[in-house]
């Protein structure tokens, strides 16, 4: 299983780069990388809130609909080294609407959580909005929620982000 935690890493790391480079093309984004922060809980029987941090990449491949990955960490606010790691390529669609700095998506996808040599996959789903400040710099605000089998919680977040 290492061997496939390491080839989607790879994945992930060179779908982030290759968002970045291909950058903005005649004012529309096409492309872009972003990192962000969140807060959330869990649906199991316990209380106890999660916190979410990491980073990823996104790009256009016809008209609204983009494909993208990201990278993470999600763990308890008490006791944050009993986290794990996630890799999540995804699909999304973006609502965009010609001169508007507001732009909605909807995303999800498969997800892979990672700990310790040992694995679980999944999936995500969830949206959000990007408000485009400047060309180059976006806020992402979105929800988000990881689940990994039928009897794991759902992992939920609300996250904020910047775009660029």
């Amino acid at each position: 299983m290492r061997a496939i935690v390491k080839m989607t890493i790879a994945a992930t790391i060179l779908a982030l780069i290759q968002a970045v480079a291909v950058g903005q093309n005649t004012g529309d984004k096409k492309a872009w990388g972003y990192v962000f922060g969140g807060a959330g809980g869990n649906s199991g029987g316990s209380s106890t809130g999660w916190f979410q941090v990491g980073a990823g990449g996104e790009g256009l491949v016809y008209k609204g609909l983009g494909l993208g990955a990201e990278i993470g960490y999600l763990a308890p606010f008490r006791g944050a080294g009993n986290g794990f790691g996630v890799v999540s390529p995804d699909v999304s669609y973006h609502f965009k609407r010609p001169n508007s700095k507001l732009v909605p998506f909807v995303t999800g996808g498969y997800s892979l959580a990672f700990r310790g040599g040992g694995t679980s996959s999944g999936g995500n789903f969830g949206g959000g909005v990007q408000y485009w400040m400047k060309d180059h710099l976006g806020l992402r605000v979105e929800f988000r929620d990881h689940v990994f089998s039928s009897d794991s919680p759902h992992f939920y977040q609300f996250r904020v982000g910047l775009s660029f």
